[in-house]
């Protein structure tokens, strides 16, 4: 494995590694968004766009239409313009908190017609306050459609973290289908399809998956380590996994704003 670069911290990402790495995640929200109803002149909101290489694909389907591209961190967005430069004025980013969002964070393009969301929900701890939020930038109507990490998500790779002595450092959610439609509901949400399926994925041994546990299932637990331990730790996680693959259980949300 390469010398790792610094690290970015707990609530940085590095986001030039992530978007080399994230077709696992492009894939996925390729896959959601064909799930969205547009018609192609819609605003639409893509909460936690990352690094953008998913909101590139929003915006060819929304060719008369607008992308606000939100996320909490400062480096996927400087990544996300660099990669979206030539959709110009079709485009705009906020940085923002998902459990701070209103209308007044989206510069005056609320209400929106339409949410996309992908692998990002599990990091937001409070998930009724997040269907909320979303509900109060959305117009009547306006669809949502989501995945992100569910019950029993990565629950092998934490096994092998166990296996090495550690309890995987960080906060998440996985949540059950069961939970969601309720808080969706409550949310004001009508419409509410939740399921969940597995999809794992396999990377190569060696530098691929040790640089995929460091940049996006482990970074909180790496971000305080020294280079040499980072690089220990991770090839120990690595070598205590059965198998090359990571174990993702997806929760898929697709709704209404009633």
């Amino acid at each position: 494995m390469t010398e790792p670069a610094p690290h970015p911290g707990h609530s940085e990402w590095d986001a030039v590694t992530y978007d080399k790495i994230a077709d696992p995640m492009t894939r996925w929200g390729a896959g959601v968004l064909d799930r969205l109803p547009l018609v192609g002149n819609e605003t639409v909101l893509d909460a936690g766009c990352g690094s953008g290489r998913v909101t590139e694909q929003l915006l060819e389907r929304v060719p008369d239409g607008h992308v606000i591209g939100l996320d909490a961190s400062a480096s996927m967005l400087e990544e996300a313009r660099r990669r979206l430069d030539g959709f110009a004025n079709r485009v705009s980013f906020v940085q923002a908190d998902l459990l701070e969002l209103g209308p007044e964070s989206l510069d005056g393009r609320a209400p929106v017609d339409a949410v996309l969301s992908t692998a990002t929900f599990h990091w937001v701890l409070d998930h009724g306050r997040l269907f909320r939020n979303l509900a109060s930038v959305m117009r009547p109507g306006a669809a949502l459609e989501a995945q992100c990490g569910a019950a029993g998500n990565i629950a092998r790779l934490l096994d092998a973290v166990r296996c090495v002595g550690a309890e995987r450092a960080g906060t998440w959610l996985y949540a059950t289908a069961k939970e969601t439609r309720r808080r969706l509901s409550e949310a004001g949400f009508t419409d509410i399809e939740v399921w969940t399926h597995p999809e794992p994925t396999p990377l190569e041994r060696g530098e691929q998956l040790e640089t995929y546990l460091e940049t996006v299932c482990l970074r909180v637990h790496v971000a305080d380590m020294a280079a040499d331990q980072r690089r220990q730790f991770l090839h120990a996680v690595a070598e205590a996994m059965p198998e090359p693959v990571i174990d993702y259980v997806r929760l898929n949300i697709s709704a209404r704003r009633a």
